[in-house]
């Protein structure tokens, strides 16, 4: 029984770890006013038929704080790099000079500022989400188990290790999303 008790433990680490990743991930999406390649994560290429990221086609380097420069391996790439651009919905331009895509990152104003705020603290909400319905399975495991003769005052000390890992994550979640808001409003 302790064993499956670990394991239930474990597996709820795991969810908490996976919700955290997920967050990082969106939020590296959401562009700080900097130029990264990062904001190209998940754009898509028509490369022979085959969609494929553009990192798979090109080099991708950023040349200033404001600039990032896409060298394809093949010139032919350039007009599809710059479709697959347009087609993401980034909220920017590419520029061609035939060889190359520059992505010029335009300063954001402060509405646009406050309105990925609302992005960040919403998707810290959505992790904080997934956070409380995986302590929920794990404490309803204990519950369970407790109810199939697992003793009660381990269970407790089950319950109490749950409800701590979870309140630290929720702390670390606050931390990320207050290191993302001041990257945005800091000009």
């Amino acid at each position: 029984m302790q064993d499956q008790v670990n394991n239930n433990f474990r597996e709820f680490k795991e969810q908490m770890d996976a919700a955290i990743s997920h967050l990082h991930d969106e939020l590296r999406k959401i562009r700080a006013g900097r130029a990264s390649a990062t904001i190209l994560d998940g754009v898509l290429v028509d490369y022979y038929g085959n969609p494929t990221p553009i990192s798979q086609v090109a080099n991708i380097a950023t040349m200033d704080a404001r600039t990032i420069n896409i060298q394809p391996w093949e010139k032919k790439m350039v007009p599809e790099i710059e479709k697959a651009i347009f087609a993401a919905n980034l909220g920017v331009t590419p520029l061609s000079d035939g060889e190359n895509v520059k992505i010029v990152i335009p300063p954001l104003t402060e509405e646009r500022r406050l309105d990925l705020v609302r992005q960040v603290k919403a998707g810290g909400e959505d992790c904080k989400i997934s956070l409380r319905n995986a302590r929920h399975k794990a404490l309803d495991f204990i519950k369970k188990a407790v109810k199939d003769h697992y003793p009660e005052d381990a269970g407790k000390r089950e319950e109490g290790k749950v409800e701590k890992q979870m309140e630290a994550y929720t702390n670390m979640i606050q931390k990320i999303i207050d290191q993302k808001e001041q990257d945005i409003l800091t000009v």
